[in-house]
């Protein structure tokens, strides 16, 4: 049904089978094709600076510190605005934000083309670098809307292409400043080419989207989703996934040229590696935690992050360069396969809750999409501020000791938390059950649409 204002959809039941073999499958697929273009972009202009610090030379008068201060200030302004662009989804409609959150892209592109030149001043920079931040505020605003429209079956596969697909907006854009500054060019080139590419999404955004009428402005959801404490459990092991994956991203390249000497043009060649890679394999880690449980792929993980971690930091003690990249690249990838694990486990928990307390069928499905995709927004938040806190310990790091190991030490012991946190609160002893036991049978699990945390 279209109602003046936008594309409105009134009836969606994605846990039924014949609806959704019948046309919800076709219209999710779609909205998710639309929504992953417009948040690609977002992810571009959020991390946009961490390209543009990279052009600016001794003539822009900034220090390595600054550098590293400007980045933490954008990745900052992304992690807050994803809290009320979570929301934003049940008072607009999904489509009608994402064509909104797209347009407003255009806001720090323009004020970015219009001050990257020298002689502006540090302050300047900082101002304009924070509206980058609304570009990760994308992010949260596409996972709550793709959450309703799949099936909790596919919500692993389904929140991983989204979140995968986005986050390659990372490596996108740097690439596309190798090759401008292989070219000769200067970064009001690349910022030239992201404008149209603006206007285009939000354009097909408002012609191919939908909005779900389901999806209501529920304030309590938010309340009880903050009261929850897998909530800020869930939040802590997202520092530990998306927050490595988009504070690596930003301080790559600032890494190598401060502490390894590279050159912007070397450093380039090489920053896009591992966000390209944790990009990609993100679904992965989304389709591994719909088989296996996401707890045990998380856990896993968070010990493989661990361990390369420990080798980064003989490799800056030996100033090895050649074992260096290879294995923050190994890194990056981690960190994308823990995302996809990580975000699945959400829809799980509070499925397993809604269990827990006696509901079935429609019940607990409705209980589960609602405080799930309330918590989306805090969690994905939370996780956000993780890239903060990387940026500022390579800063202070850097100012301390003169390199990036410092903050290495400081990140494999976070990394060991959380393994034992993931260990302790989701598969010690499960923190939900269901009426029939931690798992449940099969018939009950099948039949309910159940899926292991």
């Amino acid at each position: 049904m279209t109602v003046p204002g936008g594309r409105w959809i009134q009836h969606w039941d994605p846990e039924d089978e014949t609806f959704w073999k019948g046309t919800g499958e076709r219209v999710a697929r779609r909205n998710l094709f639309f929504s992953v273009l417009c948040e690609h972009i977002g992810f571009s202009v959020w991390t946009l600076w961490s390209v543009l610090v990279l052009f600016m030379g001794p003539e822009y008068g900034l220090t390595p510190a600054d550098k590293f201060l400007l980045t933490s200030v954008v990745t900052l302004v992304g992690a807050v605005v994803r809290v009320p662009y979570t929301f934003a989804v049940a008072v607009f409609g999904g489509r009608n934000w994402t064509v909104v959150s797209a347009g407003l892209l255009l806001v720090p592109t323009v004020a970015a083309f219009v001050v990257m030149e020298p002689g502006t001043s540090f302050s300047t920079f900082l101002l304009v670098g924070m509206l980058a931040g609304i570009g990760g505020g994308n992010f949260a605003s596409s996972m709550t809307n793709i959450n309703a429209f799949f099936p909790l079956r596919k919500k692993g596969w389904a929140l991983g292409l989204n979140a995968g697909g986005g986050n390659i907006g990372v490596p996108v854009i740097q690439l596309a400043a190798l090759a401008i500054i292989g070219a000769g060019g200067g970064p009001r080139v690349l910022l030239g080419v992201y404008i149209p590419l603006i206007l285009v999404a939000a354009v097909l955004a408002a012609c191919r989207m939908d909005n779900l009428a389901s999806v209501k402005n529920d304030t309590g959801a938010a309340k009880d989703a903050a009261r929850e404490a897998h909530t800020w459990i869930m939040a802590l092991l997202y520092i530990g996934t998306f927050g490595s994956f988009i504070g690596y991203s930003f301080a790559f390249g600032q890494v190598l040229t401060t502490q390894f000497g590279r050159t912007p043009l070397q450093a380039a060649y090489l920053t896009f590696i591992g966000p390209l890679l944790g990009s990609l394999i993100r679904p992965l880690g989304g389709r591994l935690a719909d088989r296996y449980g996401g707890a045990r792929i998380t856990l896993w993980n968070f010990v493989a992050m661990a361990a390369a971690t420990a080798v980064l930091v003989a490799a800056g003690l030996a100033r090895s360069l050649a074992l260096f990249v290879p294995v923050f690249v190994v890194l990056f990838v981690l960190s994308g396969l823990g995302n996809g694990a990580t975000f699945k486990m959400i829809p799980g928990i509070f499925q397993n809750q809604a269990l827990a307390k006696g509901l079935t069928g429609e019940g607990a499905v409705a209980y589960g999409r609602r405080l799930s995709g309330a918590s989306m927004g805090l969690i994905g938040a939370v996780g956000a501020l993780g890239g903060v806190a990387i940026n500022l310990a390579f800063r202070q790091s850097f100012l301390s000791v003169g390199s990036g190991t410092g903050a290495f030490v400081a990140f494999l012991a976070y990394y060991a938390v959380c393994f034992a946190v993931t260990w302790a609160v989701y598969l010690r002893r499960p923190a939900t059950r269901t009426p029939d036991g931690p798992d449940g049978p099969r018939e009950a699990r099948d039949r309910l649409g159940y899926a292991r945390v």
